[in-house]
């Protein structure tokens, strides 16, 4: 019987979180080791629908850096990067879009559709939802890499609006039809501004930032924007948590409520940031 009690206990925790909540949208940043496991990756699938039909509007913006990899080796292309980014030459950004918008896409999509929900797949390409522009890293040209100029929210709204789920596919398209290759941290961020979500849900490989890495009593639990900022500065934040925070940064100031970087190599971690007291990870605030 305790066992039941604990479930129903469970469910009463969360009810004023899906009060609250009810209407609001959920920016999820979905990628690492919780798309490379069929376990996890079912469990976030789940956690989505979920959140769908207790009343959010979860949006989901995907990356897919291994699966690219991992094609450019059978293709026997190699890679070169500057500062941590790839060198995109026409090629390459060739393979990137078909894998991010024709494979990774397709794959959540079909999750989504098969687990019972209603997703549909967006590229930043369709409807010129992410107008895009050459990134360049201290005057060296990465190639067909881009940062965002624009997010046009409108086909994700509508999107929301007719009870999809929306699956954000991380092309960007220039002024010119080129299509850039961005950072999937760098769109949710952008994304998760522009539509003025409630929550934007940063799912990554560790339990979120530490004072010390190599200590796992120093989580940090909240984490101030400017606190962030001077942790980057000092090195603390580095490699690829940085993107990540800048994202979260980012979402605070267009207006996002609250921004959270967590495990999502534990199963349903969303639901427990979500509809827990303790939550879990670090969240982000101004």
């Amino acid at each position: 019987m305790s066992l039941e009690i604990d479930k129903v206990n469970l469910l009463i925790e969360a009810l004023p979180y899906i009060k609250a909540l009810s209407g609001k949208t959920i920016v999820v940043k979905y990628g690492g080791h919780a798309m490379e496991s069929k376990e996890i990756k079912k469990a976030v699938i789940l956690d989505l629908i979920l959140l769908k039909y207790v009343g959010m509007n979860p949006v989901i913006v995907h990356g897919g850096g291994p699966e690219i990899n991992s094609l450019l080796e059978k293709l026997e292309i190699k890679s070169e990067y500057h500062k941590g980014l790839r060198i995109t030459d026409k090629e390459t950004m060739d393979i990137v879009q078909m894998v991010l918008v024709g494979k990774v896409g397709q794959e959540l999509i079909t999750l989504i559709n098969h687990y019972g929900g209603k997703a549909i797949g967006l590229s930043g390409k369709d409807g010129n939802t992410l107008l895009s522009r050459k990134k360049l890293i201290e005057g060296v040209d990465l190639g067909f890499v881009g940062e965002i100029e624009k997010v046009n929210a409108e086909p994700i709204i509508s999107m929301i609006k007719a009870g999809y789920i929306p699956v954000i596919s991380p092309v960007g398209v220039g002024l010119d039809g080129e299509s850039y290759n961005i950072n999937a941290d760098v769109v949710a961020g952008e994304v998760a501004a522009a539509l003025k979500a409630e929550k934007l849900i940063v799912l990554t490989d560790v339990e979120g930032i530490f004072d010390n890495p190599n200590k796992p009593e120093t989580l940090i639990t909240a984490l101030q924007a400017i606190r962030a900022r001077r942790l980057i500065e000092n090195g603390v934040i580095a490699s690829g948590m940085i993107p990540k925070v800048e994202a979260c940064i980012k979402a605070l100031e267009g207006g996002v409520a609250r921004t959270h970087i967590i495990d999502g190599r534990q199963a349903h971690s969303m639901l427990l940031e979500i509809f827990t007291d303790a939550g879990i990870g670090t969240m982000v605030v101004n």
